[in-house]
């Protein structure tokens, strides 16, 4: 006993095409509805929305005269869709080259002059342990932040804008002395 698989979209599609191709006429939804089952074993009830997705990618053309919807595609027009795709595709791939041909020579223009010598070694084990070291001043700079003089001093100013204040709001005299 063996039960007969349904069509997928994309097999729909393409036997849709096929009867566009084959015939080079112009059809209705109707039509297509009688059409597609019988030639091609679209079931009906898929092909107005197998139909729709071919009007969407720009696979088939709809027009709308009077009350009526009209669908075609020639073998022509999927032809230079094809072509303008492919030159498309072709155009990404030489400026893809190019780019890579400009990147290669990019870093063949870096190595000149990097060569491993004993010099350059020495170089750059200094360059690291002296950004080790820049860290580690940074770390120790930022320990003794608030006993920097400048520091104390904006602390200060700070305490007596906000002493300033406080009395405002209190309406309370306090003596200059304390600071």
């Amino acid at each position: 006993m063996s039960k007969k698989k349904g069509l997928s979209v994309e097999e729909k599609r393409a036997r849709m095409m096929e009867i566009f191709f084959e015939t080079k006429d112009v059809f209705q939804l109707k039509d297509m509805e009688k059409i597609a089952p019988k030639e091609k074993g679209i079931t009906a009830m898929s092909v107005k929305d197998v139909l729709q997705s071919l009007v969407d990618d720009g696979m088939v053309d709809c027009e709308r005269i009077g009350t009526s919807n009209y669908y075609w595609a020639f073998p022509s027009k999927a032809l230079h869709a094809r072509k303008r795709k492919l030159e498309a595709l072709e155009s990404q791939l030489s400026e893809g080259n190019q780019k890579q041909a400009n990147l290669q020579k990019s870093i063949e223009k870096a190595k000149i002059g990097r060569h491993e010598t004993e010099e350059r070694t020495k170089l750059t084990k200094e360059l690291s342990s002296l950004r080790e070291q820049r860290e580690q001043l940074k770390v120790e700079v930022e320990k003794y932040r608030e006993c920097d003089p400048q520091v104390v001093e904006e602390i200060r100013q700070a305490n007596k804008v906000a002493k300033d204040a406080a009395n405002r709001w209190t309406d309370c005299k306090a003596p200059e002395a304390i600071k």
